[in-house]
């Protein structure tokens, strides 16, 4: 007689799990980690926003401070032809845990040397400059490691619901770190601030190691079921699946991460996507910046502020600006972002801010004054932080181990600030050279820039098909897979 097998029973959701599945699908055992990971980006993201008004406060306080600041993306540049590779040897070696909370932690000590180089007065002048060489490379490799991690942890069908999720962390992070900075800048000064950030980091080190082990203790629970599996598979399948996952991995080594993105055409894209998004963003930041500037300069002229409260001012200002950015965030990764992409797809969710980015610029083309540059950038930026994100980091979700940790930091950071390079060379010739200080022709030239990033979001989503495929005929091995 025939015995039918009891199906087991579905995993009920938790609490937290339904709680969660306000903002994105969270299906049962997911929740704790993807809280884990929303907590951990919140607090990265509220200790870049309070560093980041007094970065904006040291630099532009300083004589030619708005000019200085585009062209120190180009010292930046330079030092990380430095930093990702030494950063990339480290992930060749370290296994994930120890290189995330590592490198955080690396960091933290950094903010602690600059709150003590902050009190000798020899060197606090030229502070600004070393701080805004030294955000522009934590924020970018620590970001990018964060994605790097989370998208280790997840599979491509989680990380398309999740990573929605995860954002909104990044969002509310920003956000309360600029009103942070906002409310305490002006009570206790610019400098204690880097104490602030260096404790949250800490814990983000923390959070990093506790996601590591629970992930990991998940994994090998899941190797066991599946070595069920596998012994039934034919041993010189598994030698040639080995063979395959070695070549890769030596070839790996031997490119680095420079070398693996110009050698696939779907990393290349997205190093070029990363150039022309930060050219647009920096463009519109470089008004934005000389603007404020020129109004801190008519505080003073009109006696409201000091000339020695000019940096406090500029950091207050910018507090509020970021605040209301991310505050607009927020509400875009809460109820748009996981909405855009389960109807739409990472098609739609890829195309939104080089459209909203293009109405902008067209707008400041039209009327570049300080109010349409506000609202503009308000919007551009905050579709940036949210929408614009979440799609480039799901784009990482079908490349491999390696792909994730090494080529992510070379197009994360140096192809970014490249973007920046871009902006700074600009800013030379139109001022420098030409004489030209035009908002509305840098204004021109961002919607030129963006009808070429609306070519480059097809050709990525086109490639993407490609890699998928590659990946499904074993053309593509996860080189760190064994």
């Amino acid at each position: 007689m025939h015995v039918a097998k009891d199906k087991p029973a579905p995993v009920e959701r938790s609490g937290l799990e339904k709680l969660l599945g306000v903002f994105t699908e969270v299906e049962a055992g997911e929740g704790v980690t993807a809280l884990l990971l929303t907590s951990n980006i919140f607090l990265l993201l509220t200790a870049y926003y309070v560093i980041k008004p007094v970065r904006e406060g040291l630099i532009l306080a300083m004589p030619s401070g708005a000019e200085y600041r585009s062209y120190m993306s180009g010292a930046i540049a330079v030092a990380l032809l430095v930093a990702v590779p030494a950063y990339v040897r480290l992930a060749k070696k370290w296994p994930r845990n120890k290189l995330v909370v590592g490198v955080t932690l690396f960091f933290v000590s950094h903010l602690v040397l600059f709150f003590v180089l902050s009190n000798l007065a020899a060197i606090r002048p030229y502070l600004g400059l070393i701080f805004f060489i030294w955000v522009g490379i934590f924020n970018m490799m620590v970001v990018a490691q964060f994605w790097a991690f989370a998208n280790d942890v997840y599979t491509e069908e989680q990380g398309k619901r999740l990573f929605a999720l995860i954002g909104i962390g990044a969002s509310t992070g920003a956000a309360f770190g600029a009103a942070i900075a906002k409310f305490i800048i002006p009570i206790i000064g610019l400098f204690q601030m880097f104490l602030v950030a260096g404790a949250m980091l800490a814990i983000c080190a923390f959070i990093a190691q506790v996601v590591h082990v629970r992930e990991t203790r998940k994994g090998d629970r899941q190797v066991k079921r599946q070595l069920k599996v596998t012994v039934a598979a034919s041993s010189q399948d598994l030698r040639e699946a080995v063979d395959k996952a070695k070549k890769a991995k030596e070839q790996a080594a031997r490119t680095g991460a420079f070398g693996m993105v110009f050698k696939y055409k779907y990393l290349l894209l997205m190093a070029t996507f990363s150039l022309l998004f930060t050219l647009v963003n920096t463009n519109g930041e470089y008004i934005l910046g000389s603007i404020v500037s020129a109004a801190a300069d008519e505080q003073i002229a009109a006696g409201a502020i000091a000339a020695a409260d000019k940096g406090k001012w500029i950091g207050a200002w910018f507090g509020d600006f970021f605040f209301y950015v991310n505050v607009l965030g927020v509400a875009l990764q809460s109820f748009v972002v996981s909405r855009l992409v389960k109807f739409g797809g990472i098609k739609l969710a890829l195309f939104f801010f080089p459209v909203v980015a293009l109405l902008d610029a067209a707008a400041i083309a039209v009327m570049p004054i300080l109010i349409t540059a506000r609202i503009g950038k308000t919007v551009e930026n905050a579709s940036d932080y949210s929408v614009n994100n979440t799609a480039r980091n799901m784009l990482w979700l079908p490349t491999t181990k390696a792909m994730k940790y090494q080529a992510k930091q070379a197009v994360d950071t140096f192809f970014v600030r490249m973007g920046d390079v871009g902006s700074a060379l600009l800013v030379y010739l139109l001022l420098r050279i030409l004489d030209i200080a035009s908002p509305r022709l840098f204004a021109i030239v961002n919607v030129g820039l963006l009808a070429i990033l609306l070519i480059v979001c097809a050709l990525i989503l086109r490639e993407q098909i490609v890699l998928k495929k590659m990946r499904e005929d074993g053309e593509l091995v996860d080189e760190d897979a064994l």
